[in-house]
């Protein structure tokens, strides 16, 4: 028996599509190397941007067509198009749909499995969950078959849900408030990955620097990164690193500690989301385009290497031409290494939603859109041409089209050619050139005369 997991969105989600493949294979069954082998198949779905839930329903429509055909065939449906609200109102949707699981939650379908078994089998693998749970603690987490010794980069939820409410944001209904994880489940978690290959781990929050906000007087974030530093050393996880933060909670004490840890990358992602005062506020998010500003700058001072990454909503709800030159005028100003841009769409439940009038037309939310793609070409082609010539760390994650990809330790993607199996390994590679979405290297002469070489399969 098998089981395919296709995943839209965040980093959330894939790490919720892992926890999943984990229980299943617990169950007894394997990854499928192709959708149609697939006895299972789950459809891990994200709803922040319309796009997103219409690939979801467009997937699902094409499996109410195989369900006609296979009745047997298991459907489910996991993430935020599910949420905490929506489960009724999506089975009148979707009937086809044997099991509906909220983010995070993959114990609805492994119920749904189990009750199909015959007792004889439900009892084998009862015994075995014993044995399972004694092996390990809370928190841990064994890895599909096909990622264990492969899976170089893993991400670690630390907080789940979200408690800000912007006013755009369908996540707070679909996540929940936020939940922090202890810090005991959060290295218990990291030790595992380690202990199957893991060289670097992503800590994982809708608002991560309010990791701990909702425990009185609990840890917060930059008190975690210090124990999963010390963790990180005893393991040999090489890198570390956090995302999303939120400009009103990234404070000196948590900047002070990314520079201070050696295996805590100097890479921030810290989105804005509009450059204009007045879009900022309609937006909720709580700050003006001049105090970001001045976060960029502390950031820069206090971290002199790092790479700054954004988030750009455009053609927000009554953004005019000129407020959105200013988004552009900052971006242009600032110079960050990467923008994640999205077009606005109004979502259910939202304060955008029900009193705002989504009056930016289509076709010039394209333009925007492009406009600052074509800004950020420019930009990062620059920022990126002063790596010309240097030797950088990069660690390997895999062989991809006949070269090894690999990232920088500001997540700068590096190619390199290797007859030498790398994967997972940190090695210098020297840049012999460099585009605004990746670069090219080769590695020093030191490593293609003294190591042994591999020849690769396939």
């Amino acid at each position: 028996m098998q089981y395919y997991i296709w995943t839209l969105g965040c980093q959330m989600n894939t790490a919720d599509s892992q926890r999943l493949a984990s229980e299943l294979e617990r169950l007894g069954y394997q990854a499928a190397q192709h959708e149609d082998d697939a006895d299972i198949f789950v459809v891990n779905t994200c709803v922040v941007r319309q796009s997103a839930e219409d690939k979801a329903f467009g997937r699902l429509n094409l499996l109410k067509l195989e369900k006609q055909q296979n009745p047997d065939k298991v459907i489910g449906v996991m993430g935020c198009l599910v949420g905490v609200r929506d489960a009724v109102e999506l089975r009148k949707k979707l009937p086809f749909v044997d099991v509906f699981m909220s983010p995070s939650e993959p114990q609805p379908m492994v119920n749904f499995l189990l009750d199909r078994m015959d007792e004889s089998d439900v009892l084998a693998l009862e015994s075995a969950a014993r044995l399972r749970r004694d092996a390990l603690q809370d928190g841990e987490i064994i890895l599909p078959a096909h990622e264990q010794g492969n899976l170089v980069s893993a991400h670690v939820p630390i907080v789940y849900g979200c408690s800000h409410a912007c006013t755009f944001c369908i996540i707070p209904f679909r996540r929940g408030v936020e939940r922090s994880r202890s810090v005991g489940e959060i290295v218990a978690h990291i030790r595992s990955l380690a202990q199957q290959g893991v060289k670097e781990v992503t800590l994982l929050g809708q608002i991560v620097d309010r990791y701990g906000k909702d425990v009185p007087d609990g840890p917060d974030l930059s008190d975690l990164l210090r124990v999963v530093h010390d963790v990180a050393e005893e393991t040999g996880v090489e890198r570390i690193r956090f995302l999303t933060s939120h400009p009103n909670w990234m404070h000196e004490k948590l900047l002070e500690t990314v520079a201070e840890l050696p295996r805590v990358m100097p890479h921030i992602e810290v989105p804005v989301q509009a450059g204009n005062d007045e879009v900022l506020s309609r937006m909720r998010r709580g700050y003006t385009a001049d105090q970001y500003r001045k976060l960029v700058a502390k950031i820069r001072t206090i971290i002199p290497d790092v790479a700054i990454h954004t988030d750009i909503i455009v053609g927000f709800p009554g953004e005019t031409e000129a407020q959105f030159m200013d988004t552009y005028n900052l971006l242009a100003e600032l110079k960050v290494d990467k923008v994640h841009l999205a077009r606005y769409s109004p979502r259910p439940q939202t304060v955008s939603e029900r009193r705002m009038i989504d009056d930016v037309p289509e076709e010039e939310k394209q333009r925007r859109l492009a406009m600052l793609e074509d800004l950020q070409a420019v930009v990062v082609a620059e920022i990126n041409q002063k790596f010309l010539g240097q030797v950088l760390p990069v660690l390997v994650e895999e062989y991809h089209k006949g070269k090894w990809r690999g990232r920088t330790p500001q997540n700068k993607l590096v190619f390199f050619e290797s007859e030498q199996d790398w994967r997972g390994k940190m090695v210098d590679v020297e840049i012999t050139w460099t585009g605004p979405w990746s670069m090219q290297g080769r590695l020093p002469q030191a490593h293609q005369q003294f190591e042994p070489l591999i020849v690769l399969a396939g």
